[in-house]
C-alpha cells in the first residue's frame, strides 16, 4: 500500500477513536455516494456531523485542513444531501474537519467544528 494511503487510513482510525472518546456515535466510515466519499458520519447528540479527516506527516507545507477547499466542500455537501435522503433523515447537520499531523508514533489532532457552511 502506498505510504500516503496508509497514512490516511491511520489518520482516519485516530479520528474515529478521538470522536468516540468525545462521546460521538459513529454511524458510517468511508461512506460513498457515486464518486463522493465521506470519511466519517457521526452523531453528536441529536446533530449529524460530517467529518473530513486530513492527515499529513508534517506541517512543513501547511496545515492539513488547508487541503479542504471549495471543491471538497461541494463534494461533502452533495454526499450529505444524498445520505440524508437515503436514510430519510430530517435533522440538523454540520461539517467538521479533523486535521492530524502523524509522524511515527507521535500525533497531533486539531478538531475544527463547523469548519464551513453550505451555500
Amino acid at each position: 500500500m502506498a505510504k500516503h494511503i496508509e497514512l490516511g487510513k491511520k489518520g482516519e482510525e485516530l479520528a474515529r477513536k478521538y470522536l468516540e472518546e468525545k462521546g460521538y456515535r459513529i454511524m458510517e466510515t468511508n461512506w460513498r455516494h457515486d464518486r463522493d466519499e465521506v470519511d466519517i458520519i457521526a452523531m453528536d447528540g441529536d446533530e449529524l456531523v460530517i467529518v473530513e479527516v486530513k492527515t499529513r506527516s508534517s506541517d512543513r507545507y501547511g496545515e492539513p485542513e488547508d487541503d479542504v477547499g471549495p471543491a471538497k466542500e461541494s463534494f461533502l455537501v452533495r454526499a450529505t444531501e444524498a445520505y440524508l435522503e437515503e436514510k430519510d433523515l430530517d435533522i440538523d447537520s454540520r461539517f467538521d474537519i479533523i486535521a492530524i499531523i502523524l509522524n511515527k508514533n507521535q500525533f497531533r489532532i486539531k478538531h475544527i467544528q463547523d469548519a464551513f457552511y453550505p451555500e
